[in-house]
């Protein structure tokens, strides 16, 4: 750790841009920050010289990434939301990155926070469920910095609070999709852990595709990871074996959409649009993170800081699906437009309505009901059609 400090304190200046080394990630790569200049604001590696106006005059932003800020998903569709904000926002901002920090390390990720914390930010994005507790004992430890943490549920009263969005819209609309695509009514799904985010995207999906398509059923393998390209290719592989003919996926990688691809299959994405598989991908529900970032990164500028539990969802723009690809029936495009209004001006209150039973038959919603927000985020249950367990331990 002593050398992963000492890297992380080191600032190597190059072309006008900087590129720091620090931490460390469950993958090989070392985690790092790159600087980049967009509208107007220098996006700088923490440990980097000023390169914007004074520092009195800008508000410095510090954000996390678990894994690369290019990799194809996850914290790609992040890095270009906060982008957007640097857009938005020009010189007002600076921002530092930190990219590839292991969400299961917590004394990686409390290193990185520090060293933004160091570098004068006091506006700073956790982006992965798994750095909650250490987001946590940061914002007790700086009580003068605002922290927002991605997916999570912890918050205090003063500088801690979370954001996330109602990506199970998307995922509804997406399983419609799947579900008047498959010809062999054998969906697939690869997901990462078996943590109630993940439970409420596999269910969306799964009763979206059951609205259409009654006889369709979801299996689920579960990767343990949220960023391996190698993990997920197996996972997604070993569904397409038993004859998945549309894959879909809540991974931070495009793994899965080349898997589907090269077995002749289709592939629902997630997190950004993908043409690497022009002839698997169908369409993915996507994160618009630029509309968050703006809002939130603006309440500090304005003076209007406040602690709150953001949900945003289609109606707010927060979240979306991508544009049906050409590869998507016509039946399945009518579809989703018969019912694109109602699930964007509700969100998952249209989702989550009754009559909704688990797999053993059991109602857990009735009809004319739609399951609660605290029900949604504590979610350890899967409806009637998914083939797969939840791990207890």
């Amino acid at each position: 750790m002593k050398k992963v400090l000492a890297l992380v304190l080191t600032t190597v200046m190059l072309a006008g841009s900087m590129i720091l080394a620090g931490g460390c990630s469950g993958t090989d790569t070392k985690a790092t920050t790159e600087g980049t200049t967009t509208g107007g604001a220098e996006t700088t590696a923490a440990g980097g010289a000023e390169t914007t106006a004074a520092s009195g005059d800008v508000l410095k932003v510090g954000i996390l990434y678990i894994s690369p800020k290019d990799d194809g998903g996850y914290s790609q569709a992040h890095a270009e939301g906060m982008a957007e904000a640097v857009a938005a926002l020009g010189d007002k901002i600076q921002v530092f990155e930190l990219e590839n920090i292991d969400d299961t390390d917590a004394q990686a990720t409390s290193a990185a926070i520090d060293n933004l914390v160091n570098e004068g930010c006091t506006l700073i994005f956790t982006t992965s469920y798994g750095y909650m507790e250490p987001t946590a004992a940061a914002a007790e430890k700086y009580p003068d910095v605002k922290f927002c943490h991605c997916s999570g549920y912890t918050r205090n009263d003063t500088n801690l609070d979370t954001y996330f969005g109602q990506i199970e819209s998307a995922r509804y609309l997406a399983g419609i999709v799947a579900g008047l695509t498959t010809k062999t009514n054998k969906l697939g799904y690869v997901a990462a852990f078996p943590i109630p985010e993940c439970i409420r995207g596999i269910n969306a999906y799964t009763l979206g595709a059951k609205s259409v398509n009654p006889d369709v059923t979801v299996s689920v393998v579960w990767t343990n990871t949220w960023f391996d390209m190698d993990a997920e290719k197996a996972a997604a592989e070993s569904l397409l074996a038993t004859g998945v003919d549309v894959m879909a996926q809540h991974q931070d990688s495009p793994a899965a959409i080349t898997a589907a691809e090269s077995a002749g299959a289709y592939a629902i994405g997630y997190d950004l649009t993908y043409a690497g598989a022009p002839k698997a991908y169908l369409t993915a529900p996507l994160w618009n993170w630029g509309t968050y970032y703006t809002y939130k990164i603006q309440q500090v500028l304005d003076g209007q800081w406040k602690v709150e539990n953001y949900w945003g969802g289609m109606k707010e723009g927060v979240v979306k699906l991508d544009t049906l690809s050409s590869l998507v029936p016509d039946a399945a495009k009518t579809a989703v437009e018969a019912v694109q209004k109602d699930v964007t001006e509700q969100g998952n209150a249209y989702v989550f309505k009754g009559p909704i039973k688990d797999q053993t038959g059991a109602v857990k919603v009735k009809e004319g009901e739609s399951l609660s927000y605290d029900d949604q985020m504590s979610m350890m249950w899967f409806v009637d059609g998914v083939i797969g367990e939840i791990p207890t331990t």
